[in-house]
Parts: C-alpha cells; sequence; structure tokens
C-alpha cells in the first residue's frame, strides 16, 4: 500500500494503473491480484490505512501530551515526520485523500465517516486549549477546517526539500498555527468588505463568438462537478443537463471531460490572478497585503463567482497540461510570499519562514470552498474573519505567546 499511495500521490489514481504498482514491488499484476481485485479496491485500502494511521496518532497524542498547544504541535510535527519517513524509505508512504469523492457510495461513506473522526479529534483539542484559558476564543469548527487545509499539501511541497530540512519546517508550521504571522495583533476593524474582481475574458471553447456569460457557466459548472465528485465522478452529459444545454451544444464547444478540467484550472487561475493585481500595486503594509488577498480570494471561493477549482484534480491532469498549471500556480503562490516577505520588512509580520506560511495560506484558501459543508455562512465576510484569524493571529492567547 505504501507503494500504491505513493503512485497516486505523483501520477494520480487517474493515471496510476494497477500493473504500475505491480511493476514497482517487482510482481506481475496477476499476483497483485490476490491482494486487490480492483483499482477502486486499491484506493480504498490506502485511504482507510491513512485515516487508521492519523487515528492512532491522535490517540497516542491525546495520552502523551497534556496541554492544547502541546497537542496542536506534536500532531503537525507528527504529520511532517511521516512525509520524512517515507521520502527517506523508513516509513510508509501515506496516501493524500484527493479522491474520496471517486469511491462508490459505501466505501466512501466509510472513508467520509473516518475523516469526520480525526476532524472531531483535531477540534477537541482547540476546544480543550479554549476551555483551559490556553487558546483565544475561536470558532472551533472554522479553526478545524482551516488547520487540516493548510496541512493538505504537504506531501507537495516537501517533495524538493531536503529531508534533514523538514523538522525545522514542521516547528515553523507550528509556530504559524499558536502564534500566526502577525506581529502584534491584527483587528479587523479597517478591513473593508471585498469587492471581487473579474478576470479577463480568455479564448476558451467559445472562440468565435466570445461569449463571456456562456464561458463562465461552462467554467463554473465544470469546477462544481469535479470539485464534488472528483474527476472520474463527473459526467459531461451531468453538467449539460445542469446548464440546461442539449449534449449536442455542449460537446460542440468541449472536445472531452480532459479539456474542460484543463480549462477550470486555466479559468481559476485567471480569477486568482485578477485578484492579487491590485492588490500587488497597492501602497499598503505586507500584512494587509496578505489579509486582503486572503479575503478576495475567500469571497471567489463562497459567492455566486465561484468557486476556484479545488486542487484535489490536479494528477488528472495530463502531463502536458498539469506542469503548466503548476508552474503558473507558483507563480501566484509567490506573490503571496513576496506580501509575507515585505511584512516582515515592514515589521507588520513576525520573523517567520516565508516558504511555510505561503504554502499554509494557501492550502487553506483552496480547501476554503468546502466550509459551507461544515457550518453556515451567512456573512462570507466575517466568515473569512473567523477562517483566517488562525493563520493570522495563531490560536494561542497572547499572554500564552
Amino acid at each position: 500500500m505504501s507503494e500504491a499511495a505513493k503512485l497516486f500521490n505523483s501520477k494520480g489514481a487517474r493515471a496510476t494503473t494497477l500493473a504500475d504498482v505491480a511493476a514497482t514491488l517487482g510482481l506481475t499484476k496477476t499476483s497483485l491480484y490476490y491482494y486487490v481485485k480492483t483499482k477502486e479496491d486499491l484506493i480504498y485500502q490506502c485511504y482507510k490505512a491513512t485515516l487508521e494511521g492519523v487515528l492512532n496518532t491522535l490517540s497516542e497524542i491525546e495520552q502523551t501530551q497534556s496541554s492544547a498547544s502541546d497537542r496542536i504541535r506534536a500532531y503537525i510535527n507528527a504529520h511532517f515526520d511521516a512525509i520524512r519517513l517515507a521520502k527517506e524509505g523508513r516509513g510508509h508512504h501515506v496516501a493524500a485523500l484527493l479522491e474520496i469523492a471517486s469511491l462508490k457510495e459505501k466505501r466512501r461513506t466509510e472513508i467520509e465517516a473516518g475523516y469526520i473522526a480525526m476532524f472531531k479529534k483535531l477540534r477537541a483539542f482547540i476546544q480543550q486549549g479554549i476551555d483551559a484559558g490556553e487558546f483565544r476564543q475561536v470558532r472551533t469548527t472554522t479553526s478545524t477546517r482551516a488547520l487540516i487545509g493548510a496541512l493538505d499539501w504537504s506531501f507537495y511541497w516537501l517533495e524538493p526539500v531536503p529531508n534533514d530540512e523538514i523538522p525545522a519546517l514542521a516547528e515553523a508550521a507550528a509556530s504559524i498555527i499558536l502564534s500566526g504571522v502577525a506581529a502584534a495583533p491584527y483587528t479587523y476593524e479597517q478591513m473593508p468588505e471585498q469587492k471581487l474582481q473579474s478576470p479577463p475574458v480568455q479564448p476558451g471553447f467559445d472562440r468565435d463568438a466570445q461569449n463571456r456569460l456562456k464561458q463562465e457557466a461552462f467554467f463554473k459548472a465544470g469546477t462544481r462537478f469535479f470539485n464534488r465528485k472528483g474527476f472520474s465522478g463527473t459526467s459531461l452529459d451531468e453538467i449539460a443537463e445542469f446548464l440546461n444545454v442539449s449534449k449536442g451544444a455542449f460537446y460542440y464547444h468541449i472536445n472531452s471531460k480532459d479539456e474542460l478540467l484543463y480549462r477550470c484550472y486555466d479559468y481559476s487561475l485567471d480569477q486568482i490572478e485578477a485578484a492579487y493585481a491590485p492588490i500587488v500595486e497597492r501602497d499598503d503594509q505586507g500584512l494587509n497585503k496578505v489579509v486582503s488577498t486572503c479575503h478576495q480570494l475567500f469571497g471567489l471561493q463562497l459567492s455566486e463567482a465561484g468557486p476556484l477549482v479545488r486542487y484535489n484534480t490536479i494528477t488528472a491532469l495530463a502531463e502536458e497540461h498539469r506542469k503548466p498549471i503548476l508552474r503558473r500556480t507558483n507563480n501566484t503562490n509567490r506573490m503571496m510570499r513576496h506580501f509575507l516577505e515585505q511584512g516582515i520588512e515592514d515589521r507588520t509580520i513576525r520573523p517567520i519562514n516565508t516558504l511555510v506560511a505561503e504554502n499554509l495560506i494557501t492550502g487553506a484558501l483552496n480547501a476554503a470552498m468546502e466550509l459551507r459543508a461544515w457550518r453556515p455562512i451567512d456573512n462570507i465576510h466575517d466568515t473569512a474573519i473567523e477562517y483566517f484569524d488562525t493563520l493570522i493571529n495563531g490560536l494561542l492567547n497572547p499572554q500564552e505567546n
């Protein structure tokens, strides 16, 4: 399962075959069938092993660590350490839970139940800190979602990092979660409601007419389906029915599901770049730029303008599309790091590790679209404050810092 998890994380479940897994183990495909019957069976077993491992880790932390801050720190260290040990060949690769939606209902329900159990244990750690006066009065469900989202993509961005540097990055991540990035408590009194920036129309499926509304309808519907059902579970016929257009008209503009997924990523990046552009040009402190960007993109995720595409489907992109999308994504993420570096220079941000902070913040941003499934959202602006407050101000009470 370790080798399968490694392949699923790097190539994606869609591109990985049972023959690939068998080859890495020196087995024939027939021999592998003795252990698993289908690829879905293997995905399910990998995800089950991931959740069992995390739940065991959380139970061990609960028994060995007493304070809430020590428990959160131990969880983050364990998360990073598992990645390091796997890279060194001294531990099992852990499958990132990217394609739960692709599982059949019975198995999906079981994996989701394990995920909820993990979530509740982490949320209980935060509630313990609040009850003890160690943590600030945060919205526990919202802060737990931000924490999990922030760590979601650690396996990806830690891959090129030298193994001996990972423990220090884990400590840097724990410092940010507990103490935030802000140099002094950040208050939101002057934080205006964000006006969403509209991206420029880019050539897409409707190249002749350049009908913006039609393009956006395709992209938004495709993004919603891919986010909710994954690549394998999404059907172009279902999207056409959702848009109330004929299959013929839909397929006239879209050659394949692969093309639609690529265009959804392209469109999301157009929106992200449009959100960053005016903030980059603004004469403002670094911390204000970080917070403004977070709120702008959060608004895109949870308003009618969004959502942005969830990077769970990135491994479903063909390699010739995945590489430029990841390159473009990295370029937009570097703008966040530039704001963080500016904040350190103007002293609105603590002297933190900006590589870690960039990836925690952008991870939380990408996961924000799922928040509505965990809590009601009446006001996007106020919810954004609650969601990013953990990363900006940290969990700890000021006197505990």
